[in-house]
């Protein structure tokens, strides 16, 4: 029974483990800290880490579902490159899916999770994009988009939307530093959330549809402007 709990404990924290190094790996890969196209080493990834080669090689698993990384065998794992013909791609599903996510949040949300949603709300309010770091801005925009996610109460829905959001942030790093107002697109989120919030579903859906369009007009704007 003691060997039993002892392995129980031991695959607890390793899962743990492993939790943090997705975390940690998928913001690197978000934020194009690693490259799009760049071998990722366990080894390196380990050490930077602090942990094991183990939960690495869990995390780097993960990430391939997410289509964050790719592996091919004999040569190692990379990281997926940013197609910039994917944004339409990605867009489609968006444009579907981020309304009916804002939708149902506005509809079935409990008093709680609209408390939580409260809370985004009042951060958004006073968030500087101009003073913000790319990773601040990134975070906050990360925060709005799966506290409604959550709020919809599908997990199915919402690890699809999580997972084509991420493809969509490593798009927008590529441009980031091209679009003239961040702020506008950070304040676009309090319509949205008041929406959701106060349960009108119709308005939290058209805003979320038009958010998802104005984004990939952005970030085209951005791209051929260059």
């Amino acid at each position: 029974m003691a060997f039993e709990t002892l392995a129980v404990a031991d695959d607890v924290s390793r899962k743990s483990l492993a939790d943090v190094a997705y975390e940690s790996i998928r913001d690197r890969l978000l934020m194009l800290e690693i490259k799009p196209g760049e071998l990722l080493n366990d080894d390196v990834l380990a050490k930077s880490l602090g942990v094991g080669r183990t939960p690495v090689r869990e995390a780097l698993k993960r990430l391939e579902l997410d289509r964050l990384v790719v592996t091919y065998p004999r040569r190692g794992t990379f990281a997926t490159r940013v197609d910039v013909t994917d944004l339409s791609f990605i867009s489609e599903i968006r444009a579907q899916l981020e309304p009916l996510a804002a939708a149902r949040a506005a509809r079935i949300a409990t008093q709680g999770v609209r408390e939580q949603l409260r809370a985004i709300l009042s951060d958004v309010e006073v968030f500087d994009a101009a003073a913000a770091s790319v990773t601040e801005t990134l975070r906050l925009d990360a925060r709005v988009h799966q506290g409604i996610y959550a709020a919809a109460a599908n997990p199915h829905l919402e690890d699809i939307l999580i997972r084509y959001d991420n493809l969509a942030t490593r798009i927008w790093c590529m441009v980031i530093d091209r679009l003239p107002d961040l702020s506008r697109h950070v304040h676009e989120h309090l319509d949205l959330l008041r929406a959701v919030i106060d349960g009108d579903e119709d308005k939290a859906a058209e805003l979320a549809r038009v958010h998802v369009s104005g984004f990939e007009h952005a970030v085209r704007e951005a791209l051929f402007s260059a």
